[in-house]
């Protein structure tokens, strides 16, 4: 089943055109890897599903209802950020007209914060968190509302390999439960490692797609 579709779309910054005639599907419990070099056009691909950057030609058609989740780029924040992981998991259930939350809305917050190895930890300053431990709390945020899409960002790029297979290894167990993924890298090896599919944004504005087992490797992408 389809969650998003995009057809033919061409994606521009004023007149000059970033994407061009790029069409692929995201499937429910897919585990999707962009890939591409900088400059590619992988931001501005994420910028048009999350709705920021409207298609000049084509067309993304969304499942109705579809709620996406979004894990960006390692952010460092100053060691006194004041709230703590769990505060901040809990910002993306802020959205009803009640300043407090539900019983039901505290019971989800526990809940993922306990999937997400987070609960030894929910009470310390999320500015005296560890890289690894940041990442953690914006990918509970992410899931705390329930998407049918997680969007990761180059969310692994400033993380070393434990820290980024350990991050990974818990959104498979997400995906594996019917969670979308589309993951966003410049790491062959974890590409490979975790996708199910991959599409690849080339330099000239061309494209290729297929199962992860046919990803070029980073020498024959090199020879491009």
């Amino acid at each position: 089943m389809s969650l998003v579709s995009v057809d033919d779309i061409t994606l521009s910054y004023g007149d000059q055109p970033v994407i061009q005639d790029l069409s692929f599907e995201i499937n429910k419990g897919d585990f999707l890897v962009m890939v591409g070099e900088n400059g590619a056009g992988k931001t501005t691909v994420v910028r048009s599903l999350l709705g920021e950057l409207k298609p000049r030609e084509g067309e993304i058609i969304k499942q109705r209802h579809l709620k996406i989740g979004y894990v960006p780029q390692f952010r460092n924040l100053p060691t006194n950020y004041p709230l703590s992981i769990r505060d901040f998991v809990g910002l993306n259930l802020m959205q009803s007209h009640l300043p407090w939350l539900t019983s039901a809305e505290h019971h989800r917050l526990d809940r993922i914060i306990r999937e997400t190895n987070l609960s030894k930890i929910a009470g310390r300053p999320l500015g005296l968190a560890s890289g690894g431990e940041k990442q953690r709390a914006y990918l509970a945020q992410a899931l705390v509302d329930r998407p049918q899409l997680l969007i990761l960002d180059e969310s692994t790029a400033s993380l070393d390999n434990e820290m980024k297979y350990e991050l990974l290894d818990l959104v498979v167990k997400f995906q594996q439960n019917g969670l979308s993924v589309l993951f966003i890298t410049h790491d062959w090896d974890l590409a490979k490692r975790y996708g199910s599919r991959y599409l690849q944004l080339l330099p000239n504005g061309a494209y290729q797609e297929g199962p992860i087992n046919e990803l070029p490797s980073i020498e024959e992408v090199s020879d491009v």
